[in-house]
């Protein structure tokens, strides 16, 4: 199980935008990356939190109340 303190601040910057139903595209441009390093950043986001898909990563944090 993963801790709150895995996640960095722009990691739950990531899933904030992911839950509000932000693209990729429109995510990367917002934090001022790449998409190639914005789905690297939900790869390793994913294997923080144990879950399979970015859209559980969100669930995940809805019920952690951490967004």
């Amino acid at each position: 199980m993963a801790r709150v303190t895995d996640l960095s601040d722009e990691d739950l910057d990531v899933l904030r935008l992911l839950s509000r139903g932000h693209t990729t595209d429109a995510i990367a441009r917002e934090l001022g990356v790449s998409e190639r390093t914005l789905r690297r950043r939900g790869r390793l986001i994913c294997d923080r939190l144990g879950v399979k898909t970015p859209i559980e990563a969100v669930v995940w944090a809805v019920r952690s109340r951490l967004i």
